[in-house]
């Protein structure tokens, strides 16, 4: 496993581009109001032939207002990945200078006997404010480093006093072998809890504020199922109801998480049932060839009777009857109800997604379908599907030979889709069909 750096500071001090510009890629979202980000944000970072995590936190208020649990929050996060981390990048702004609140955040770090980074950002005209540098040395954590996000200045000699700090023996192997799961729904049905309870810790801020989550949060879990990478995504609102860029780049978080993702995670409401956002959410899934496993959370809340599962269940196969093939799991994140049966279903969805068909076994089925159902004709000409192969997996993608494209009908299409599954199974995972015309003379 790689050594984590925490990078911690105030709101509005530039954490979260200096994030961006440390691990090269526009990860952390950004933004001039401060509190944006709120969950820790992990990213790789390479510097000098050291491999380790930066962590981007939120910003911390050490005396926050009584009331605002949000703030709070932030801060208990901040310092679970401080807890968490082999050092710690503390980020002050230079162009304000050094603040009571940097005083206190300072001497949370001391405590915490964590090495400490302390990087001045802002630093945006070189040289000219070196003498401004002095007073952050009032802080009691080393030589201050001046930085300017923005531009890139000085983020080498960042990188170099960061991992001199870091531990010689830190470094554990890749996350090679990990199944990455994305955990993903509209807002408020869920799934923070979903990962707190998974993980065994307060890793995410789970609210009764509709949208807490903005960013996509990974966290690790090895059990023995195997190990596991669970990313809490931001809730995905209809686009008529996202506000403003932050919850823009959100989405666009969510879309990330679910493409890198092996297998999803597809949280509904069970008071709710399908809404039409869920419909979307549940399309990108499919689109994207994932293989999924529907959760209805907060079944605890549920008047049931003999009938009630059943009948919720026809609900949800009616509202996405575009995937048909995922599992329905009833769960309570809140109780763990079903909760350590998703593992399995994990497991098995990925291998689903994953399995490969001979050609032979193929065409045992095509020959016995197309003698069940006639293929179509029109005027006169009647589709001939000569044979199928398959030519790859995530999803499964099969290629069907055949006289003539046009004749290939969506519904006969659908029908050797339903036939491969019947025969084959293919449970939890979409399928591709590709048609292709070849000759037959």
């Amino acid at each position: 496993m790689k050594p984590i750096i925490a990078v911690v500071g105030r709101p509005n001090v530039g954490k979260s581009h200096l994030f961006n510009k440390l691990v090269g890629r526009r990860l952390s979202i950004v933004e001039d109001t401060p509190g944006v980000t709120r969950d820790r944000l992990y990213a790789d970072c390479e510097w000098n032939g050291r491999v380790f995590s930066l962590v981007d936190t939120g910003g911390i208020e050490p005396h926050a207002p009584a009331g605002d649990d949000i703030l709070v929050f932030m801060r208990e996060q901040a310092a679970l990945a401080i807890g968490s981390a082999d050092a710690v990048v503390l980020v002050c702004d230079i162009r304000v200078g050094v603040t009571a609140a940097d005083a206190d955040i300072a001497a949370m770090l001391r405590k915490s006997k964590k090495p400490v980074v302390l990087c001045v950002n802002k630093a945006d005209a070189v040289g000219r404010e070196q003498s401004e540098l002095y007073e952050f040395y009032n802080l009691g954590l080393g030589d201050p480093i001046a930085v300017s996000a923005l531009h890139g200045h000085g983020t080498g000699d960042l990188l170099d006093a960061c991992v001199e700090r870091l531990p010689p023996d830190a470094d554990r192997p890749e996350d090679e072998g990990a199944i990455r799961v994305a955990i993903v729904g509209k807002p408020n049905v869920g799934k923070s809890s979903l990962l707190n309870r998974l993980l065994g810790e307060e890793r995410v801020i789970v609210s009764e504020v509709s949208g807490t989550t903005r960013d996509a949060v990974d966290g690790d879990l090895e059990n023995e199922h195997g190990r596991f990478i669970f990313t809490d995504t931001a809730g995905m609102r209809k686009k008529s109801r996202v506000e403003g860029n932050i919850e823009h780049y959100s989405v666009l978080r969510a879309i990330m998480a679910i493409e890198r993702s092996d297998v999803c995670l597809l949280m509904l409401d069970a008071r709710d049932g399908v809404t039409e956002q869920d419909t979307k959410i549940a399309g990108l899934a499919h689109d994207s060839g994932k293989p999924s496993v529907i959760l209805v959370n907060k079944w605890d809340l549920i008047e049931k009777d003999h009938r009630t599962m059943d009948q919720t269940t026809d609900d949800i196969r009616r509202g996405l009857a575009y995937m048909p093939y995922a599992p329905i799991v009833f769960i309570s994140a809140l109780t763990g109800q079903r909760v350590p049966k998703l593992f399995e279903h994990i497991l098995y969805v990925k291998q689903q997604n994953e399995r490969r068909i001979t050609t032979g076994q193929l065409n045992e089925m095509l020959a016995d379908a197309t003698a069940r159902v006639q293929p179509p004709t029109d005027r006169g000409r009647r589709l001939k599907v000569f044979y199928m192969t398959q030519a790859g997996t995530k999803p499964p993608h099969f290629v069907a030979f055949c006289n003539n494209a046009e004749l290939f009908h969506y519904s006969y299409r659908r029908y050797l889709e339903n036939r491969i599954r019947e025969v084959f199974g293919l449970d939890g995972t979409p399928i591709k069909m590709t048609v292709r015309e070849r000759d037959d003379n």
